[in-house]
């Protein structure tokens, strides 16, 4: 008894160090997870630079993101992420503490908090029709109630305060062709000049009063040329513009309300210009430029609207806008690209040949051209003046420099990811010293003891910073190479800028960068858009030598027919291995299940003509190929003319080139949804690479069923045409909603379920046999999750589970899916509280751990949903058996746990996907959530059963066992004396 009661606290504390983690502690953040906040390409940046309070620049992007950064290191202050829906126009700082911002087409008009970006207030600026937007803060606005901002949107003319944002005055401009340039208004000056064209032939020009709106004159002129493009302010009282045919400048003055035209050819200034040019807007005062098909020509305007060339450049060359140094001075900031190197020159407007400033500062070739660039002035301790420039680069980042350094760089262009895929990291090979094995035991003995003191409660705040140092560097996530769990991998994603980015999982630190050189802009190529990328080499084991690769797939052009682009880069270094410009189109990449002797993958790329072509084009990919040519399906949507196709392979191209990689295709189905009742708005399959563990589902009566596990299935949503638009936009009677099961083989529509007085948008996931989807019901105003699972019923006879076990069943008998599938669907229905942005479903690598459905909630985090609350098996009573098989009790909702949201106190702004990748480990899950913002995560739904976690406590299991081993000792020399005192007594 003595023993047992000795015992049974070292047992309670030894059982104690087992639980599993059920919650996230404060010294555990970023141990498995990372998250990376980005803003975008910057499209417009207003300096705040004034003595008083932090120096900050305000920028707004095209991923509609406002934010504030920090001058000295270009860290985030706040920003604000707007919606698809409310595009931001134009910026400005008004009275040195409000960002003012025009948004949504010049609708909404929003005054920011500067230092914290509280919101101050919002005004709706309406109007008769939509024009372009256009916002002006006066320079020299001051902390006065009638100083306005003016704005011209939606037809009319406003005048905003901008104390309280409340519309002093509007006026309206009713001609239903004048299409509205420039809003101008003189330094100093009272009045207001509006500009723009009429019936694209007539120039028109409004002067107003900026007090009252009151109309002082209104002049008009006609050019028999026309106008084209965009209108360049040279003066408070001339713009420049092009003819109809972008070969003759218009210098356009309109000097005390008189409009005089004076016209110069192109031709005159520039010897070599080829094709039509374009005016490019500057803000520089006297000075324009125009962009020609070989060179880009600034242009000063001299005299009564003569014109002189000051500058030609190459189209590397980025011009900043015109900032004010000194009463009566403007300078401006020009860079141009020589080989690894830029040049800053900052110039006086009035005085072209003089410079400012001339610095060369070394740039990465992997940033591209200089795109914009944006300046600002400051005082040395010598008072003269300094400048500082913000450049946006072709590959979307942003960098501060000043004295000829980059200060630092944002890579922003993980802003606008595409496409994700994953590669493994290299294979560990070198020895480890014994020095280092020294000082790792003595390393790890320290971390021991140090969480010891943790678990006892007696850490000082000194104790758990370092408890937490050393996890980040003792769980060694960052390394270089493959870990036995593979929860270290390369995240290779793919950016709108055509640029490859491979991220450690470890810590989302960039290990490579590169810019694809195929998918840069040229004469050739004008137009280059990235479209796909796709796992290109995977070397296993027995070619480790071999350097994992991937495919990127582009085209040159936004049109069906542009011709194609195929880049291929290693996967370790980012150097492109090759690129092909392609003479035919891509309208479908399809990676083939086969792989040549060099572990490369087939790929089938489908033109716009329907022909198949294959890659790589070698001798032994082309026998492969054809071994297995009978056996290639593939399905094409049409979603604006709602018809789906089935496809096959023909034979070789018939043409006047020929081409053995070539293929014609033929038509084996095709289903047309009726126009008038039904429009594709999803389409959803399973992945490529799913594992699924067990065909074979036992349920509660010991009964089986078979999943039906085919490749070939494709879930296909449609609603009615009406209801096609935004939610509400509809009545229940007016919308419904048509979910299909189609094998995409045959053609065969294997399951339709009609969900009547709904409408989308849906979100979609499809894996094993079962598919969900996401919606909105209009009769119940909320939003519903539906489930459908599909079960083989030509299998039913083999139920018996000791056949199973025994082997004596037909499950090796082959199947056919032209014979008629003997199916049964099971579904249900549930109400969800959020809307959806994404939705995705882990995957492992065996496929036994249970599923969980990842949700992208329109709040931008990422909730973890079971895949039981979505079982359709559920019911409000389930009997003894079903609850042992871990049937949920039926209810109309599906409930939204706190704990299960992935992304803990994260928001992943603006998210656009979910990836989830398998580690090696069975009972892991990698979760990647892209957007503006980057999240990755380690998520293990059945929790960890297959190991221990990273801060399992050693230490205090070796104390245990040591107390246990010396108890016990103890005890029994305890019990050898009083047995030896009972003898003699």
């Amino acid at each position: 008894m003595a023993i047992r009661s000795f015992i049974i606290p070292f047992l309670l504390l030894f059982l104690s160090s087992l639980n599993p983690i059920l919650s996230l502690y404060e010294d555990q953040v970023g141990l498995m997870d990372w998250h990376q906040q980005y803003i975008g390409k910057v499209k417009q940046a207003v300096f705040h630079t004034q003595k008083t309070g932090r120096k900050r620049v305000i920028v707004y992007t095209e991923e509609n993101v406002i934010a504030s950064l920090d001058l000295r290191h270009g860290e985030i202050f706040w920003r604000h992420v707007l919606g698809p829906n409310d595009v931001i126009d134009g910026i400005d700082i008004a009275l040195g503490k409000y960002v003012i911002t025009l948004s949504s087409g010049g609708s909404i008009l929003r005054a920011w908090n500067l230092p914290d970006g509280q919101m101050v207030w919002e005004s709706s600026l309406q109007g008769p029709k939509h024009s372009k937007p256009l916002l002006l803060v006066p320079a020299n606005l001051k902390v006065q109630k009638d100083n306005v901002v003016i704005i011209f949107s939606n037809g009319r003319l406003f005048a905003v305060s901008c104390i309280d944002g409340q519309v002093l005055w509007k006026k309206d401009f009713e001609a239903e062709s004048l299409e509205v340039h420039q809003v101008i208004q003189p330094p100093g000056s009272d009045l207001v000049y509006v500009v723009g064209f009429a019936a694209s032939s007539q120039f028109e020009m409004y002067q107003i009063n900026a007090r009252n709106g009151e109309l002082l004159k209104h002049e008009s002129a006609a050019f028999a040329g026309g106008f084209l493009g965009e209108v360049s302010l040279v003066s408070s009282d001339t713009v420049v513009a092009l003819d109809s045919t972008g070969s003759i400048v218009l210098t356009i003055s309109f000097q005390n309300g008189k409009i005089n035209f004076q016209q110069t050819p192109i031709s005159t200034l520039v010897e070599d210009s080829l094709g039509p040019a374009v005016i490019k807007p500057s803000s520089v005062t006297g000075i324009f430029a125009i962009k020609t098909t070989a060179s880009t020509i600034f242009i000063r305007v001299i005299g009564e609207g003569k014109l002189e060339v000051v500058e030609k450049t190459h189209h590397g060359t980025a011009i900043s806008d015109v900032l004010s140094i000194s009463e009566g001075q403007q300078a401006f900031a020009l860079i141009q690209h020589a080989g690894s190197e830029i040049h800053l020159t900052v110039k006086l407007a009035h005085d072209w040949d003089g410079n400012l400033l001339k610095e060369s500062i070394k740039m990465d070739q992997q940033r591209g051209l200089v795109d914009k660039v944006f300046i600002n002035n400051y005082i040395r301790t010598d008072r003269s003046y300094g400048f500082r420039a913000l450049i946006v680069m072709e590959d979307h980042s942003l960098l501060l420099l000043q004295q000829g350094e980059i200060v630092w760089s944002r890579e922003d262009g993980l802003a606008s990811i595409i496409d994700v895929t994953t590669s493994e990291l290299p294979v560990e090979r070198d020895g480890v010293s014994v020095a280092k094995v020294e000082h790792s035991l003595f390393e790890w003995l320290k971390g021991h003891m140090l969480k010891l003191k943790g678990t006892l409660m007696l850490a000082s705040p000194e104790d758990i910073a370092a408890i937490q140092s050393m996890r980040l560097k003792s769980s060694e996530k960052s390394k270089m190479t493959r870990d036995h769990n593979g929860f270290r991998k390369f995240l290779i994603v793919l950016t709108r800028a055509g640029k490859l980015f491979a991220l450690h999982t470890g810590d989302g630190r960039i290990v490579w960068s590169y810019l694809l050189q195929s998918l840069e802009k040229s004469e050739v190529c004008q137009h280059p858009i990235a479209l796909k990328l796709y796992q290109w080499q995977v070397p296993h084991h027995h070619a480790l030598d071999e350097n994992p690769s991937v495919l990127v797939v582009g085209k040159c052009g936004s049109s069906s027919d542009a011709p194609g682009i195929l880049s291929f880069v290693d996967a370790y270094t980012g150097k492109e291995l090759s690129s092909l410009s392609l003479v035919h189109s891509v309208a479908e990449v399809i990676p083939l299940p086969y792989t040549d002797s060099t572990e490369q993958r087939l790929h089938l790329l489908i033109d716009a003509d329907k022909h198949a072509h294959l890659y790589p084009k070698t001798p032994e990919a082309i026998s492969i190929f054809e071994r297995e040519f009978s056996n290639i399906y593939w399905y094409s949507v049409e979603d604006d003319n709602g018809i789906m196709k089935g496809h096959a392979l023909k034979s070789k191209c018939t043409g006047e080139v020929a081409d053995e990689f070539c293929f014609d295709t033929r038509e084996l189905w095709s289903i047309v949804f009726p126009s008038e009742s039904e429009k594709i708005i999803a389409t959803v399959a399973r992945k490529l690479n799913e594992v699924v563990h067990t065909q074979a589902k036992v349920i509660a009566d010991q009964d089986v069923m078979y999943k039906y596990i085919s490749r070939n299935l494709l879930f296909v949503a449609t609603v009615a045409p009406k209801g096609s638009g935004e939610i509400g936009s509809v009545t229940p009677e007016e919308s419904w909603l048509v979910a299909y099961l189609i094998d995409t083989v045959t053609g065969r529509i294997l399951h339709r379920v009609t969900h009547h007085g709904s409408q989308g948008p849906v979100h979609a996931v499809f894996s094993e046999n079962w598919v969900v989807y996401h919606y909105f019901n209009l009769r119940a105003n909320r939003y519903e999750m539906s489930v459908i699972e599909i079960y083989d019923q030509s299998r039913a006879d083999n139920k018996d589970v000791l056949k199973l076990v025994l082997g004596k069943h037909n499950l090796t008998s082959p199947i056919s899916l032209y014979s008629q599938p003997e199916v049964i669907t099971k579904s249900q229905s549930y109400f969800f509280t959020h809307s959806l942005k994404a939705i995705a479903v882990t995957s492992t690598a065996k496929g036994v751990t249970s599923k969980q459905l990842l949700l992208g909630t329109i709040g931008d985090q990422v909730l973890a949903l079971d895949k039981r609350f979505l079982d359709p098996r559920r019911s409000v009573n389930p009997t003894q058996a079903e609850k042992e098989e871990g049937i949920i009790p039926l209810t109309d909702s599906l409930p939204i746990i706190p704990q299960s949201y992935v992304t803990h106190a994260h928001r992943v702004e603006g998210l656009r996907g979910i990836v989830t990748v398998p580690a090696k480990l069975e009972s892991t899950t990698l979760v990647f959530a892209h957007g503006v913002d980057l999240f990755f995560t380690q998520l293990a739904p059945s929790r960890t059963y297959d190991s221990l976690t990273d801060d399992f406590s050693y230490a205090l299991l070796l104390i245990t066992i040591v107390a246990l081993v010396a108890a016990i000792f103890v005890t029994w020399i305890l019990s050898e004396r009083k047995e030896l005192q009972e003898k003699w007594r």
